[in-house]
């Protein structure tokens, strides 16, 4: 790869990488105030449709952007400007279809899919959210092509747009139904229109720019592929990556589907009240999933390596940078799941002034939750090193394995009475526990040069134990000497998460947890070296 193409890549790397980031907070910042305004039983309307959504929008959109950058990328190399337009209109027609028929689905039988969520509450939200499909789908069109031409710009740009304007249509048109009196299920619909206003914009932004930087439609020479072959390559490439991610998306759905279900028909309980204690656990969620949130600054440039060192059969450099990157997923997932889990009340307590009863409830939730949010990072991780070595299929087979586990569990537990809800994020933490730890085996095989995991980790998990001991030990204190009111936790909780990453540089840098050579495997790790002054 020259410098000037390395250069490029990197480029990209780091515009997806801060995108992706943000994309990530943004929804954060969006589900916390959203909490707040829809409650517990509110918000789970809104994710019975969110959680629809999901899976449509994965089946329709999730592989194929992939698999059209790819050719795009192809036939831009050699020029073959032919060949470029016709993969692009085809592709389009796909993404057209696929997103028409989603968007029809959740339009048209809203009423049976809130039903099969056991939550006919959810009839509104879906149907707000249905026009959303289609918008995405064409709006990933566009996005595969830019992407096929290098140009990661404006992927990341409707990225910023879906997520801003998803705040700041939502949560505004959330608030104001409730303040009317409008019903919770009127609410979650609101939210959900945000989303859909977000997507809408995204898609009219994508489309602009495609027209203005698309140049003069110039037809090559070139003989291009027919329609039929481009569309088996699509389906070829799409499709794996495809089933793999919609795995997720799919176990979520049927996640909260199985949890209602079991608190309605084993435990007897009312729909608005088992909507109630689905709510304690997704407040819970929301926070569950920021550490994986970060991942992408670190995956994104460290599997492409991977990837050109095994086509090289580079074994040493397949173990050095697996081992790097290892070594830095540990290093932040594992004292943002610890902090995550030790504070998870006093946290919860700060982001849900308005539901105070509701956090109390989360806190035990969030406990496992934190524990849980380091296996998915590794997961994750894991995920990508066998992808890089080609094995593509065996992600999706160890998510279908955890999967299963969870369901099993969820079905099992909740349905206790003297268990109920709680049952759930034992499910999770079990799930991705064991696919943490099957990926991991994998590797270790899959590998010429095998990983140390213990000295890997075992840094790690000693540093984030003490920094855990102390954020724990100085909100203690800080709660026994300022006292108890909401503005006086806050500022207790800022304080122990401020001395807890305090000592957990201390230790990163006293252990030498991460090298120089580490951080310089990740977009602008020299600065980052530099500012955290590791050698």
């Amino acid at each position: 790869m020259s410098r000037e193409k390395k250069q490029s890549f990197m480029g990209g790397v780091t515009i997806m990488a801060i995108s992706t980031i943000f994309v990530k907070i943004c929804g954060a910042l969006y589900k916390i105030p959203l909490n707040n305004i829809l409650g517990e039983k509110g918000v789970t309307h809104f994710m019975s449709a969110y959680n629809i959504y999901a899976v449509l929008l994965t089946l329709s959109t999730t592989g194929l952007p992939l698999a059209l950058s790819k050719l795009i990328s192809e036939a831009h190399s050699t020029n073959r400007r032919t060949q470029i337009r016709r993969c692009f209109y085809t592709a389009m027609a796909l993404f057209v279809i696929l997103g028409i028929a989603g968007s029809a689905v959740m339009f048209f039988f809203a009423e049976e899919l809130a039903a099969m969520m056991n939550n006919s509450l959810a009839y509104w939200p879906i149907k707000a959210l249905s026009i959303s499909v289609v918008c995405v789908s064409i709006m990933c069109a566009y996005r595969g092509f830019a992407q096929g031409r290098q140009n990661m710009v404006p992927t990341a740009v409707s990225q910023f747009i879906e997520a801003f304007f998803k705040m700041v249509v939502g949560l505004p048109l959330a608030w104001y139904f409730i303040h009317l009196g409008k019903s919770l299920e009127i609410g979650a619909a609101g939210a959900i229109l945000g989303v859909s206003a977000g997507s809408v914009l995204a898609m009219l932004y994508m489309i602009f720019n495609y027209r203005k930087n698309r140049g003069p439609i110039l037809w090559g020479t070139d003989v291009p592929q027919s329609y039929g072959t481009i569309v088996k390559r699509l389906l070829g490439l799409g499709i794996p990556i495809t089933i793999g991610q919609a795995s997720m998306s799919i176990l979520n759905l049927l996640d909260q589907a199985i949890i209602l279900g079991q608190l309605q028909d084993v435990l007897g309980l009312t729909e608005d009240a088992a909507a109630g204690l689905c709510g304690q656990y997704t407040f819970s969620s929301t926070l569950f999933n920021l550490p994986a949130a970060f991942l992408p600054a670190v995956t994104v440039s460290l599997i492409p390596a991977i990837s050109v060192a095994v086509v090289r059969q580079n074994h040493g450099e397949v173990n050095r940078i697996v081992s790097t990157s290892f070594r830095l997923i540990a290093a932040l997932a594992i004292p943002a799941g610890v902090g995550l889990s030790v504070l998870a009340g006093p946290i919860l307590l700060m982001l849900y002034p308005s539901k105070q009863q509701t956090a109390v409830a989360a806190t035990y939730h969030l406990h496992m939750l934190g524990i849980a949010s380091i296996f998915v990072c590794i997961m994750l991780l894991t995920n990508s090193i066998m992808q890089a070595h080609g094995k593509v299929k065996l992600p999706i087979y160890t998510m279908i394995l955890g999967g299963v586990v969870k369901v099993a569990i969820n079905y099992m537990l909740v349905g206790n009475p003297d268990i109920n809800i709680k049952g759930a994020p034992i499910g999770t933490l079990a799930c991705y526990g064991l696919v943490a730890l099957v990926n991991l085996v994998i590797v270790h095989r899959l590998l010429e040069e095998k990983p140390n995991y213990f000295f890997i980790f075992s840094k790690p998990v000693i540093a984030s134990a003490a920094m855990g001991a102390a954020a724990w030990a100085s909100h203690g204190l800080l709660s026994g000497v300022i006292g108890g009111s909401y503005m006086k936790n806050s500022l207790c909780t800022l304080c122990a998460v401020g001395i807890a990453v305090v000592v957990y540089l201390i230790l990163v840098i006293a252990l030498r947890m991460i090298t120089k050579a580490d951080l310089k495997m990740i977009p602008h790790g020299d600065k980052l070296a530099k500012l955290l002054h590791v050698r």
